[in-house]
């Protein structure tokens, strides 16, 4: 039903008729009545009385059509006028809800005259009419109540209902009235969104002379389905880029610190990009005038003065987006109600409704909700479900209400909002766990308080003449900060085959042991025990593998507990290294050496735990978490191989007794409003205290660092317990205190709630078309296996949140788990019918779903997907999907969610973009002529990229924005198909020759790659393949290729450091069970070797001809070697080490000369056939033609500007001149060259100093 007439029953205001009719299921619930009669539109109402079904009034089916006719006279009654109209419009033609699903309410049409279906609501609604024209229509404005058992609202008998007060004073005649409706107002008892239609036999365009088409009706109250939407033409890409980046070290009341969510959307770019979806276009032809009345009238409180052309208004509108997106400014109240004016006048007679599939972490519906559409947001999983119930619904229902409680002294006392009542429930909880836990956890004698206690699994030397005990430390360090560095010290016993550990501190800038500063630490290692799985004994000096260490933690269960003797000894297991502690007085944190009263408390817990966990919970769950741990070999988990195989394992059994008794203290609460918050409190409770957790010692952190710092769970040899009733960072006070910070702040924004659903994206709860915006961010292929670690945090919810329906598989009772069968994300460990969940399976279940969004979706409605894969599979998979969805792109923007200035982005293309597609239901499924999609194509491709570039946007970010628009072309189409009828698919096989194996993706980056080549080396060279007259040589366009790709989108490249999002927080820690011997970092550039071979193979570059050369190949990486590298292959060995004392040019033979180059690129008699390795697996090895050797041994121009550069770097002027003249004698390509490389380096970089240093040097 259509919002639009508001009831009033009891003198309860109620929204929609579908949500009193929905409440008269309930007249013993007043609750349930509650929630739904909260609801603003009629869907959401209906989807909200689901759940409770079970609940309903005994004789519904036999009242139901009854209370139905009595709703319906409530509604005219309160909306006599409007309401009457709309009816009496539709003369003496039958009234018909057209519905497929529901043949008892409504009917469709079957044929041209053919109806199916019971029609009640329609004959209701002509039945009214009828009574509306007979003389006794005055005894329709007084609706008494039905003569039915427990016909109740909130508890209380439904009494008379009359008109409002502003309804009396209208006068009745309204058939004197020329009114203008729009026929889509009229209530529908089960769809939103679906019309009225009258019987197929009576044609409606059969107008009644003066009164309007149903067309011209419709165009009054919403966008025409012609007009473009802002995001169709226009966006602010800069600037919105530039605040979502910024918006990643927020932390303070944002909402991702309710619950950690893997690759969560800036609030910023969802803001943004959803405000232009709802928005027309002002410059559109069919936008409507009242919208662009009113932005005129609502915007320069904001913007400022607006001129007078639609292009004018629609800058305006760009500039408001933009700022909007600003953190700062999504709070503030006019900017608020600048938002939600223009959405309202965009939409004014019916509330948006913005539906999310795969909400996860809620950026999108929580951003429809500020701007003040509908919103609805459903999740496959069961911890992103909470997530999105606490931040959608209870957030905004609870948020600024009073809570009456009693004090211990038995008084009541009021408290003001939910913040307000989080931290008072808190303070009461932690009281409660420290009375309980206070002798597992106690204080120093001095008064400090421990806030940390820094473990490491321990292992046996296997040498037959040691047998020493092996602490696994990565490293020593415990703080890093400058005035007071702090690192273990040890000091192994050769003769007992022990070692100990002294607390060292560097003071002077010399180290000295801190329980005895006069002595002196000569050249302390801080390098720990482990590195790559392999321990090395600090008493004997011999190294475990990688295979020992595993086979020794895994007697041990991973090693994480303490194994004590009969007395309470400590006789292996993990060992504790050091305290951390905080105390009154002193400034920073201490650390300290473990005591025996350490020890002892350890083992008091410990045997505290086996008697809790003997004891089954309520809801017959095991104390210990006994789950499951996915299978071995599953993407991102590898403590399997540790002996790790249950979810309990992971953490030991003093952090299993205080989160169980954190537990069990959340789940006798009685409010569910704050049941549910500290179930994700706890949660964040549990990701600083498990034995995943690892100790920052860095000078800005000094904390516990949470287990999820990647997208992973690897092994973590030496982890930090964090006191959970501590005030620090990870425990239970913290995450009390960092929440209702952050529920105060939404709660200042959030007045409506949504409606949130558990549910599968391929078959969506929501009825045909009733959606207006339907904008989702997909699954990430197989980036992250979002099921496997949510259940990381599903097994203690379930233990927090005990008999919760929505924690648990909704589509299988059996499994105690997240659903992982249905999830869609490629992970060929498991299976589904037989079948491995791999690349077809993805697309298969992604296009689904796509169809599923195509169907929820209004006919007038539109779409965007977030697509930010790392791979060029990745695309390829969500692109397809889309387009067997029956999506048509219509526009596309890259957004720079992540600092440009990221060390790891300025050297590498980390290709995590966010573009945002742009989409319509194709309405059509014609076929596409390939020969005319691929003439399209390269304009196509070309404009968008300069359009791009004149807003910054540069390398890999560039390359995924432009398969938007050519998706554009290629989208119009069901199928694209060549002369002889073969489909044209999206991916395919990059190396191919013909276009129906090749694939539509390979010719885009072809296009886009010769675009690039044209802009930075010209035209020959975009065209050229090796060898081409007038054409730099391969290797230059490769190089040049690599280092346009590697452009940072961001104009400020200041500074190396960058915030870091909890989606980029594993971009530099290395992997601690890689086996493979640690290499010494190197310079030079980084591509994904897939993306450098898309970019070479069509431009005739052969990557392996320059392996070992230009380029080196590893684990699916192709680097770009540094300039410093290739000294001895342009020098020889001698000329390398030499190169400072070459000879200046006598003689009349200049350096740049014939006897020059001979010394300088000597000819090699014999090339070692190149290895050529690619995804991370090693290919075969690849015959090099004579002619390519003998082109090798030739020096490219390539060779002769990297040989400049270092005879620039060893301050050979004489010999550099002579080589720059040589150069300039031969013809321009040298030049050329070097000042493309100069443009396209990063600025800061040594290679750009030397290339501006040598130019400089270039003669006159």
């Amino acid at each position: 039903m259509a919002p639009g007439f508001l009831l009033e029953v009891n003198g309860i205001r109620i929204r929609t008729a579908e949500a009193l009719y929905q409440a008269c299921r309930f007249p013993r619930h007043p609750r349930i009545q509650r929630l739904i009669i909260q609801q603003r539109s009629p869907m959401t109402a209906k989807m909200e009385s689901k759940p409770y079904r079970k609940d309903t009034r005994p004789d519904w089916d036999k009242v139901r059509v009854n209370i139905m006719r009595w709703c319906l006279r409530v509604k005219l009654v309160q909306n006599w006028e409007k309401f009457s109209a709309l009816l009496l419009t539709t003369d003496d033609r039958p009234i018909v809800e057209e519905s497929r699903k529901d043949d008892f309410w409504g009917a469709y049409a079957q044929g041209n005259e053919t109806l199916v279906g019971v029609n009640v609501l329609g004959r209701l609604l002509m039945e009214l009419r009828e009574e509306l024209r007979s003389p006794n229509r005055e005894q329709l404005r007084r609706v008494e109540p039905l003569s039915i058992q427990q016909f109740l609202l909130y508890g209380k008998p439904i009494g008379v209902v009359e008109a409002h007060q502003h309804e009396r004073a209208h006068d009745s005649n309204i058939l004197a009235r020329p009114i203008v409706v729009d026929t889509r107002q009229l209530d529908m008892a089960h769809s939103q969104v679906d019309l009225y239609h009258f019987v197929p036999n009576q044609k409606p365009e059969e107008a009644v002379e003066g009164r309007k088409t149903n067309d011209e009706i419709r165009s009054i109250s919403v966008i025409p389905q012609e007009c473009k939407r802002l995001a169709e033409v226009d966006f602010p890409i800069a600037t919105v880029s530039k605040h979502a980046a910024r918006e990643k070290s927020i932390r303070h009341g944002h909402p991702s610190t309710l619950h950690l969510w893997w690759a969560r959307r800036p609030l910023a770019s969802s803001r943004a990009m959803l405000l232009a979806l709802l928005l027309p276009d002002p410059c559109d032809a069919e936008c409507p005038a009242d919208f662009k009345a009113a932005a005129r009238d609502l915007l320069p409180q904001v913007v400022g003065t607006i001129g007078p052309a639609d292009d004018d208004l629609r800058k305006a509108l760009l500039k408001f987006i933009g700022d909007f997106a600003d953190w700062n400014f999504s709070s503030e109240p006019k900017y608020l109600q600048a938002a939600r004016g223009l959405v309202k006048a965009a939409h004014p007679e019916e509330t948006p409704l913005v539906v999310d599939p795969f909400s996860g972490g809620g950026s999108i519906p929580l951003e429809a909700l500020r701007l003040g559409c509908e919103a609805f947001a459903s999740d496959l999983n069961p911890v992103a479900g909470l997530i999105l119930k606490v931040m959608l619904e209870d957030i905004p229902r609870y948020g600024n209400t009073d809570f009456v409680v009693t004090n211990a002294e038995g008084e009541a006392i009021t408290l003001h909002g939910l913040a307000e009542a989080l931290r008072y429930q808190g303070k009461l909880i932690k009281a409660q766990a420290e009375q309980e836990l206070a002798e597992f956890y106690p204080a120093d004698p001095d008064g400090a308080k421990p806030i940390a206690y820094i473990w490491a699994r321990t292992v046996r030397c296997e040498s037959p003449n040691c047998g020493a005990e092996i602490p696994l430390m990565r490293s020593f360090w415990l703080s890093k900060k400058a005035n007071r560095q702090t690192a273990l010290h040890p000091l192994p016993d050769m003769k007992h085959k022990t070692v100990d550990f002294e607390i060292i501190t560097k003071q002077n800038n010399e180290w000295v042991s801190r329980s005895n500063p006069k002595s002196k630490i000569s050249n302390p290692k801080f390098d720990g025990t482990v590195a790559r799985a392999k321990a090395t004994c600090s008493c004997c000096g011999i190294v475990l593998s990688p295979d020992r260490v595993r086979a020794q933690l895994r007697d041990q269960n991973g090693g994480a507990d303490v194994i004590f003797d009969a007395s309470g000894k400590r006789i292996g297991g993990a060992r504790l290294m050091a305290v951390v502690t905080l105390k009154s007085g002193e400034i920073g944190r201490q650390y300290r050496l473990p005591t025996d009263s350490d020890d002892a408390a350890v083992w008091k817990a410990t045997q505290r735990m086996k008697e809790v966990a003997a004891q089954p919970l309520l809801n017959g769950l095991s104390a210990v978490p006994d789950e499951p741990l996915p299978p071995q070999g599953t993407l991102g988990f590898r403590v399997q191989l540790y002996g790790m195989t249950q979810w309990g394992n992971l953490f030991s059994a003093r952090q299993q007794l205080a989160l169980l008794t954190l537990s069990r203290l959340i789940s006798v609460l009685k409010e569910s409003s704050f049941l549910n918050l500290f179930g994700l409190v706890l949660d964040g409770v549990v990701d600083r205290n498990a034995t995943l957790a690892s100790w920052r010692p860095q000078a800005d952190q000094e904390k516990v660092e949470h287990v999820f710092a990647r997208q992973a769970l690897p092994i973590t040899w030496d982890f930090a317990e964090a006191m959970p009733l501590s005030e620090s960072t990870g425990s239970f006070g913290d995450r009390v205190d960092t929440t209702a910070s952050m529920v105060s702040a939404m709660s200042s924004y959030l007045v409506n709630s949504a409606q949130v659903g558990l549910a599968d994206a391929t078959e969506s709860l929501l009825l045909d078309e009733s959606a207006s915006v339907w904008f989702t961010d997909p699954p990430y292929y197989d980036a992250v296996p979002y099921a496997d670690l949510s259940d990381f945090f599903l097994v203690w919810l379930k233990r927090s949140l005990p008999n919760r329906p929505f924690l648990r598989d909704p589509f299988d009772p059996s499994n105690p788990l997240s659903p992982k069968l249905r999830e869609a994300v490629q992970d060929e460990v498991k299976q589904v019918d037989g079948q491995p969940k791999d690349r077809q399976f993805f697309e298969e279940t992604m296009a689904k779903a796509f169809a599923e969004g195509r169907r929820v979706l209004r006919e007038d409605g539109i779409g965007s997907v977030v697509f930010a894969h790392k791979t060029t599979e990745g695309w390829e998979a969500l692109l397809t999907g889309m387009i067997r969805g029956g999506w048509v792109i219509t526009g596309s923007w890259p957004l720079a969610t992540e600092m440009g200035t990221r060390l790891r982005a300025r050297e590498s293309a980390a290709l995590a973009t966010s573009v945002h597609l742009i989409c319509r239901p194709r309405t059509t499924d014609d076929l596409g002529d390939w020969s005319d999609v691929l003439r399209e194509l390269p304009k196509r491709v070309a404009d968008w990229m300069e359009r791009l570039q004149s807003e910054g946007v540069r390398g890999a970010v560039l390359v995924c924005a432009c398969i938007g628009p050519a998706l554009e072309i290629d989208s119009r189409y069901a199928r694209v198909v060549d002369a002889e009828d073969r489909e044209i698919p999206l991916g395919g096989d990059p190396e191919a020759k013909e276009p129906h194996r090749r694939g539509y993706l390979a010719y885009v980056w072809e296009v886009v790659g010769r675009t690039a080549l044209e802009q930075v080396l010209g035209t020959a060279e975009a065209k050229a393949r090796n060898g081409a007259v007038g054409a730099l040589e391969e290797d230059a366009r490769l190089t040049a290729l690599f280092l346009w790709t590697l452009q940072s989108t961001t104009k400020d490249e200041g500074g190396r450091n960058a915030a870091r999002g909890e989606d980029e927080e594993d971009d530099e820690v290395e992997d601690e069970e890689d086996e493979t011997p640690r290499k010494k970092a190197k310079g030079g550039y980084s591509l994904v070797f897939d993306v450098a071979r898309r970019f070479a193979q069509p431009l005739g570059i052969h990557l392996p001809d320059w392996e070992g050369r230009i380029i080196e190949t590893e684990k699916g990486i192709v680097r770009l070697l540094a300039v410093s590298e290739r000294a001895v292959q342009l020098f020889g060995e001698e000329g390398a080490q030499a190169v400072s004392d070459l000879p200046s040019p006598v003689d009349g033979r200049g350096a740049g000369g014939e006897g020059f180059q001979l010394a300088l690129f000597p000819e090699s008699t014999t090339e070692a056939v190149p290895v050529i390795k690619g995804r991370g697996k090693r290919k075969a090895a690849a015959n090099v033609s004579d002619e390519t050797l003998k082109a090798k041994r030739e020096a490219t121009t390539l060779d002769r500007v990297h040989a400049a550069m270092l005879l620039q770097q060893s301050g050979r002027a004489n010999a550099l001149r002579a080589l720059l003249k040589t150069e300039q004698e031969r013809g321009p390509n040298f030049l050329r060259l070097a000042n493309s490389l100069s443009a396209l380096y990063p600025r800061d970089s040594e290679e750009k100093r030397l290339l501006d240093a040598m130019l400089l040097a270039v003669p006159r």
